[in-house]
């Protein structure tokens, strides 16, 4: 039957570069972290949202490797 096999996308079944993909989140957020200290901003609120968006960037990294880990993710 046709309605039995689940229906999935094609990029599900292609593993993508896991590692590339780390090592460019820890980069970004250490240029993210960089632009907060050096920048030519006068106010606070652009140093929040860039140290904000650096931290949930590696929040999301050890999120992943964790749940990979514990082997709640493929």
């Amino acid at each position: 039957m046709a309605g039995s096999e689940p229906v999935t996308a094609p990029d599900q079944h292609k593993p993508g570069h896991r590692k590339s993909a780390r090592i460019g989140a820890v980069l970004s957020a250490a240029v993210l972290v960089i632009m907060a200290f050096c920048g030519n901003h006068e106010g606070k609120v652009e140093d929040i949202w860039l140290i904000g968006l650096a931290a949930l960037l590696l929040v999301i990294v050890i999120g992943d490797a964790a749940l990979r880990r514990a082997g709640l993710r493929s």
